[in-house]
């Protein structure tokens, strides 16, 4: 009787292999991040043609802690102990042999009570321009405290970018300073989450205990680099 040759079937050992390296390359391209520009108002911002990455969330939320973590660099995105100090769109450029192919967009934080009040309708007009019309715009994280879950200011912003994650924009919440969450909690908190998500992608993640660091820049690669 004729044989036929079959597809090998990889072992449960290949694919935790597999995905270890995936996770090393996207780790490598993320610590290639270095500071593209920045800019006060929409007009500043470079007209680009890569996919787009933009991190928004509460100014309290671990933004610029989670940036660093993921880049390998301490001082890439500014950490400061005064949240709010952030107050325009830094653009940092990722890719290997000086070819860039994505850009990471930290935006200012929101919700700090001690920033004026001017400025601070000032940076929710900037951001939820930039969020709409940024037509680079490839995916968006947010950054969230378990402890206090979704706040009113993530709901007002997940309304602003919810017509563009039907038309196909990839979403994920970070969830920062898991660590702080025993076992229970932290499984508590990502069910909640994934529900409020509404279809995104939900991550925890501890910048202190490196927890979750590896599988977020994993997704950002695939993200950016897989229609």
């Amino acid at each position: 009787m004729p044989t036929t040759e079959s597809t090998p079937v990889k072992t449960a050992q290949q694919n935790v292999a597999d995905i270890a390296a995936s996770k090393k390359i996207a780790m490598g391209w993320m610590h290639t991040a270095k500071f593209l520009t920045t800019a006060p108002q929409l007009e500043f911002l470079p007209p680009l043609s890569v996919p787009e990455i933009a991190f928004v969330g509460r100014s309290n939320a671990g933004k610029s802690t989670c940036i660093n973590t993921l880049t390998q660099q301490h001082r890439l995105a500014f950490a400061s102990k005064k949240p709010g100090r952030t107050q325009s769109i830094n653009l940092f450029s990722l890719g290997k042999q000086g070819v860039t192919d994505a850009v990471l967009a930290d935006l200012p934080g929101y919700g700090y009570a001690a920033v004026p009040k001017a400025d601070k309708l000032r940076w929710q007009r900037v951001m939820a321009n930039y969020l709409i019309t940024r037509e680079n715009l490839k995916a968006i994280v947010l950054m969230c405290d378990p402890r206090h879950g979704i706040t009113e200011l993530d709901e007002i912003l997940l309304e602003v970018i919810r017509p563009r994650i039907e038309e196909g924009l990839k979403f994920l919440v970070v969830l920062t300073k898991s660590d702080k969450l025993n076992k229970t909690e932290a499984a508590k908190a990502l069910s909640i989450m994934q529900i409020q998500a509404g279809g995104g992608e939900v991550r925890l993640f501890s910048a202190l205990k490196k927890k979750g660091v590896d599988d977020v820049a994993l997704l950002l690669w695939q993200w950016t680099h897989k229609d």
